[in-house]
């Protein structure tokens, strides 16, 4: 973790923090470096996710009806 951290106060469900405090112990890692990894992975895929739509936002628009008879006129379905 690193020198200069944030306090905070999270609610987890008692499943989910017994979980992680089974993990904790497994895996000799403290609570706090398996949230904030968690929460990085988390916060990574979104932003990529926003690239990817970013990437497509000047793809045309196809509406589902003309999906569904694309792929009716190939075959597909």
């Amino acid at each position: 973790m690193s020198t200069e951290t944030k306090r905070s106060t999270i609610y987890l469900d008692p499943a989910i923090h017994r979980a992680v405090k089974l993990k904790s112990a497994s895996t000799s890692r403290s609570i706090s470096d398996i949230v904030n990894d968690a929460l990085r992975e988390s916060l990574r895929e979104d932003q990529e996710d926003l690239a990817a739509f970013d990437a497509r936002a000047k793809e045309p628009v196809v509406s589902y009806e003309a999906m569904l008879a694309k792929l009716k006129a190939d075959g597909k379905i």
